[in-house]
């Protein structure tokens, strides 16, 4: 599997609960960055308890992960981090695969007119994935990929994701 998508129904409503709490904390002492790259940092942490409405995008990451890996809901752990880009900026080439990452994803709250495409390069292949508010695209934590430049006007903003299993008690990481 490169990568998987689907798009939650009725996400208006949850997006426009997600960015505004996003908004609220962004740039306040409630969050942690990393991955400081071309001018801005790429990870931007939030705790569960500061914006309780990603329970829902990380629940349904969690159980679609448990379908693709053939693995018990109940068994898997999910970290996640926001990223945020302005006008101009894109994340660089990386990956995800640095712990117990059995899967990674990311989810699209707000996405303005071209505001850069997710590039998955896989073995030779290489899959553009346009955003889109309310897309989930799962992939597997070693495949390298980047977003392009954000043409457009706006802030875009998704959460990205890694699903882990329970029993590692260490933490479901950043991006490597």
């Amino acid at each position: 599997m490169l990568f998987q998508e689907l798009t939650l129904d009725d996400t208006d409503k949850l997006n426009a609960r997600l960015y505004g709490r996003f908004m609220g904390l962004y740039a306040t002492d409630r969050t942690r960055q990393s991955h400081h790259f071309e001018g801005r940092f790429e990870n931007i942490y939030l705790q569960e308890a500061d914006i309780p409405e990603i329970a829902t995008v990380l629940d349904v990451m969690k159980q679609q992960a448990a379908v693709l890996l053939g693995i018990p809901t109940a068994t898997l752990k999910a970290g996640f981090w926001f990223n945020a880009m302005d006008a101009g900026q894109r994340t660089s080439l990386h990956h995800h695969d640095e712990n117990d990452e059995l899967l990674s994803a990311v989810y699209y709250i707000r996405v303005p007119e071209n505001s850069g495409d997710l590039i998955l390069h896989d073995a030779g292949n290489t899959v553009r994935i346009q955003p889109q508010e309310g897309k989930l695209v799962m992939f597997a934590p070693g495949v390298l990929h980047e977003v392009t430049a954000h043409l457009g006007s706006g802030l875009r903003l998704s959460v990205a994701m890694n699903v882990g299993s329970a029993d590692d008690q260490s933490p479901v990481s950043g991006h490597g």
